[in-house]
């Protein structure tokens, strides 16, 4: 038997250490990840992330992603030089292929979806 699973308070749910941002271009970005569930296949993982303010480049050209903010505040920077604001209770989708940059405005906590490209 399948059955559902139930993750608790994100707001209030430990996400572990916080490390340096890879692709962080402006601000001294710390970020954590805590992976929540994985697919069997592998292809699909939903889980909390956190970032400190800063900005930097994102690619979403083997994965969408869809996200929906908790807490913070960030603007999205789409790679034909338009963006959006989005704050907490919004949710949105980065398609497969977008590229862009984010801007955290203050610290900010989402629920991610990642879905893999079909192989």
């Amino acid at each position: 038997m399948i059955s559902f699973e139930n993750f608790g308070d994100l707001l209030q749910r430990d996400i572990g250490a916080f490390a340096p941002k890879p692709t962080s271009i402006e601000g001294d970005q710390q970020e954590a990840t805590l992976p929540l569930w994985t697919s069997p296949d592998g292809k699909m993982e939903t889980g909390i992330w956190e970032c400190t303010p800063g900005r930097f480049t994102a690619d979403r050209s083997e994965i969408a992603e869809i996200c929906h903010i908790l807490s913070g505040r960030v603007t999205l920077h789409n790679g034909d030089g338009t963006s959006r604001r989005i704050g907490p209770g919004e949710m949105f989708v980065l398609p497969l292929g977008w590229r862009g940059e984010w801007t955290i405005h203050e610290q900010t906590r989402k629920i991610y979806t990642m879905v893999a490209r079909d192989v």
